[in-house]
């Protein structure tokens, strides 16, 4: 059995709630990634951060990314997977919420992210263009 554990990327960092936008976008940039999650005082994640919600959302309303906070951005419940958790059950969940980045969970803490670069190395062609088709369809 495949598991959400196998096919993650590992070195996922936490964006606390209460760092701003631009600092986000820095730290993204130096990860090389385009999504954080979002994590509480307690480590517990609140969201994800896209750089599609820093400029879509913030800096074309024409906030400051400077004054905005990872956690004003953050909004929804949170989806997450347990790295023990079969590749099924992976795609269940990014499919049933039209998402695109799944953090990956171990023993509370954040171990990994499942991102669409990971499905499309793990999957087979059939898997693939199912999650494609459920994920991007316009409801």
């Amino acid at each position: 059995m495949t598991t959400a554990g196998d096919i993650m990327h590992r070195g996922a960092q936490w964006i606390p709630k209460h760092e701003t936008l631009d600092r986000a976008a820095q730290l993204m940039r130096q990860l090389d990634v385009g999504a954080l999650p979002i994590a509480d005082e307690n480590e517990r994640l609140c969201g994800i951060l896209t750089d599609r919600d820093i400029v879509v959302d913030c800096v074309a309303m024409g906030h400051d990314p400077s004054k905005v906070t990872a956690g004003d951005m953050a909004k929804g419940t949170p989806r997450w997977i347990d790295s023990g958790a079969d590749v099924d059950e992976v795609l269940r969940e990014m499919q049933g919420h039209q998402i695109r980045r799944l953090p990956v969970i171990e023993n509370k803490r954040l171990v990994g992210m499942i991102s669409e670069a990971d499905l499309a190395t793990h999957l087979n062609d059939d898997q693939l263009a199912g999650w494609v088709e459920s994920v991007y369809a316009k409801n």
